[in-house]
């Protein structure tokens, strides 16, 4: 069932330009899909650590205190 669905949303993505339907249907059907495969569970396991990560970063610079010019 979820194979169906994931499939579904990713063709009916492709057709977002027509109402109702849109093209935030690809990565919806892709992330379904990713439950059933192997390689695309991988990837986005990926994505996730590298989000993370990269959000972790940007919030520990956000959080330094600044430094001024005169030290």
């Amino acid at each position: 069932m979820r194979v169906a669905l994931g499939t579904a949303l990713v063709i009916m993505g492709i057709f977002g330009w027509l109402p109702i339907l849109g093209f935030w249907m690809i990565p919806l059907g892709l992330l379904v899909l990713s439950v059933d495969f192997h390689q695309a569970r991988r990837f986005r396991r990926r994505l996730e650590v590298w989000s993370g990560r990269r959000r972790r970063r940007r919030q520990e610079r956000d959080h330094q205190p600044q430094r001024s010019q005169d030290e």
